[in-house]
């Protein structure tokens, strides 16, 4: 039988940290409520992922969150404006801000919208060597003008592992969007809402169990070994 030393040659000791339990279960843990940003994918006057997310927000609030919504009017596509635009500094900003995220795009064949997607490909995989969205929670939403499907629901999942974001399991996928909402703009009572309720309380949970451990859940071997100069130089390469 191996030793497990022989199984592991190139093992840096100084970067292995063997597992912290009190970290994990006992940390010390925040008292301010969860901290939740919410985007939508549609600048519609009648944007049913706006409406959808204004009804998660209302949600989320009910359960203890302090919520905000990012307007995507006037955000410039990627590439076509610097990063110092008063939009893309508002949206960077209430990312370093929250704790967790709600996305919600319409669907639109058979995929997320490019609004959608341009606030994504704004926030930034890295700030200097900081991750701005790492170990922060996730819920995905989407609105279809026809029947269900999960198209935009499961491309933003895999945007949001990209993200390095803890994407919660359940999700909300709402059909025939324009029959759920009455003339007052809020959804109508349904399965569909009920889903909506599930989803925004599932957030609020897996975000006020992993926000005291975040840091330490996303502490990487790997990113020990390299030191800061040399992670930062990787992660803000312009270009692969």
């Amino acid at each position: 039988m191996l030793e497990l030393s022989d199984t592991m040659p190139q093992l840096d000791e100084a970067s292995f940290h063997p597992i912290d339990r009190a970290k994990l279960l006992e940390p010390e843990l925040s008292s301010h409520p969860p901290r939740i940003l919410l985007l939508y994918g549609s600048l519609r006057q009648r944007s049913f992922s706006r409406l959808l997310t204004e009804e998660a927000a209302r949600v989320l609030a009910r359960y203890g969150a302090e919520t905000r919504t990012f307007d995507p009017r006037g955000l410039p596509l990627v590439d076509d404006a610097e990063p110092d635009h008063p939009k893309v500094r508002e949206l960077r900003d209430l990312v370093t801000w929250c704790e967790g995220m709600v996305w919600c795009s319409p669907e639109r064949h058979g995929a997320m919208t490019g609004v959608m997607k341009t606030q994504i490909d704004w926030i930034p995989l890295s700030l200097g060597a900081v991750r701005p969205t790492q170990g922060k929670t996730l819920a995905v939403m989407q609105v279809s003008g026809g029947s269900q499907s999960f198209n935009a629901v499961n491309q933003l999942r895999v945007l949001g592992r990209w993200m390095r974001l803890i994407t919660i399991p359940n999700q909300s996928s709402v059909p025939k969007a324009f029959a759920e909402f009455d003339d007052a703009d809020r959804m109508k009572p349904s399965p569909y809402y009920d889903r909506v309720v599930d989803v925004m309380e599932e957030l609020v949970k897996f975000t006020l169990l992993t926000r005291d451990r975040a840091e330490y859940l996303v502490d990487r071997y790997s990113e020990r070994k390299e030191n800061a100069e040399a992670l930062s130089t990787r992660v803000n390469q312009r270009s692969l």
